[in-house]
């Protein structure tokens, strides 16, 4: 493949879907159809359906085993129909989550194993991992604070309204995935305005994909 797979990664509240969509009204004049950018679960029609059946706050009776596997099924979805083409076709690829999330999420916030979720999500990939992940880290407590004082109540879904003692295990699931995967992993802190977030992740995105900003 000749593209460039880039995640963003990070706890709820640290703002990385807002900073995403400013550093793309910033990289859509740039790049053109030279850029995709995506989400999990989602980027399709088939992966934006099992999405809003994880995310529905009305379905409380959800196994976490259930839960794992829909979020590995879409993801599967999303690779072959939306990823993988794009990469094929040389494209820079910014995608708001992957499997990180699921290792971080299900793995440590629903403690049914890091280890036995990434296995998981080996056989929906086939292994294939971003070439680098921007992680935006924010304390627990700072990302539940900002998401119960500016996110409409209407977008807030299951995941949100979890406890601070699940928060706090993604959180710390995601430190250790980071630590085992600090060649890929590039943090940004959160906390800051979000003006030198972004800014920050724009510099970071022209570092680790310079070719695509080049002069032609």
């Amino acid at each position: 493949m000749d593209g460039k797979f880039i995640t963003f990664e990070g706890p709820d509240g640290a703002g990385k879907t807002s900073v995403m969509n400013q550093v793309i009204a910033v990289f859509d004049q740039e790049l053109g159809d030279r850029l995709l950018v995506t989400r999990e679960p989602g980027g399709n029609k088939i992966s934006e359906e099992i999405r809003s059946v994880i995310l529905d706050r009305n379905n409380t009776e959800m196994d976490y085993r259930t839960e794992a596997l829909l979020y590995a099924a879409a993801r599967r979805q999303h690779l072959v129909e939306t990823i993988l083409p794009a990469l094929k076709d040389h494209k820079l690829v910014l995608c708001d989550r992957y499997v990180d999330s699921s290792v971080a999420y299900q793995g440590a916030g629903r403690q049914i194993g890091m280890s036995q979720v990434a296995r998981m999500n080996e056989f929906a990939t086939e292994k294939l991992l971003p070439f680098k992940t921007i992680y935006f880290d924010i304390p627990v407590e700072v990302g539940l604070e900002r998401i119960a004082k500016h996110r409409d109540s209407r977008k807030i879904d299951r995941l949100d309204v979890e406890t601070t003692a699940f928060h706090k295990r993604v959180h710390q699931g995601y430190m250790k995935i980071r630590d085992q995967n600090a060649d890929r992993f590039i943090s940004i802190d959160a906390t800051q305005p979000i003006d030198a977030v972004v800014n920050d992740t724009i510099t970071i995105i022209h570092q680790i994909a310079g070719e695509y900003f080049k002069e032609d």
